[in-house]
C-alpha cells in the first residue's frame, strides 16, 4: 500500500509544480526577444518564491518516484503517471480558464482506461 502512496505523491507534486509554473509565468508575460531582456526576465522568474516552490516540488516528486521504484516495476508504475495529465487538464481549465475540447476529453478517457487496464495486469 505504501508504494501507491509514493506514486500518489509523485503525481501530486508533479501537478502542483506544473500549475504553479503556469500561474507564475503567466504573471510575467511572454519571453522577450532581446538577449539582455531575456536574462532579466529569467532572473525575475528565478527569484519568484512561488516559482521556486514549483521547482522544489519537481525535486520532491522525483524523491517520491525513487521510493515508488523500490516497490513496483516501472512498467507497472509508470502508467499511473498519466493521471497527472488528467489532473493538469481539469485543473488548468478550472484555474486558468483553458479550453477543453472533445478531443482532449476523449484523450483523457483513453488515458484513464489505459491506467485501469495496466493496473490490473500485475
Amino acid at each position: 500500500m505504501i508504494g501507491y502512496f509514493y506514486i500518489f505523491g509523485t503525481i501530486l507534486f508533479t501537478v502542483y509544480g506544473q500549475l504553479i509554473l503556469k500561474w507564475r509565468i503567466s504573471h510575467y508575460g511572454q519571453l522577450p526577444s532581446e538577449a539582455w531582456d531575456k536574462v532579466y526576465f529569467l532572473a525575475k522568474l528565478f527569484l519568484d518564491p512561488f516559482l521556486l516552490s514549483g521547482f522544489a516540488s519537481t525535486i520532491i516528486a522525483a524523491i517520491f518516484w525513487i521510493a515508488a521504484m523500490t516497490k513496483f516495476d516501472i512498467s507497472y508504475a509508470y502508467p499511473f503517471m498519466s493521471a497527472a495529465f488528467v489532473l493538469v487538464l481539469v485543473l488548468s481549465a478550472w484555474l486558468f480558464k483553458e479550453p477543453i475540447s472533445l478531443n482532449k476529453i476523449l484523450g483523457m478517457v483513453f488515458i484513464v482506461i489505459g491506467i485501469i487496464i495496466t493496473s490490473r495486469s500485475v
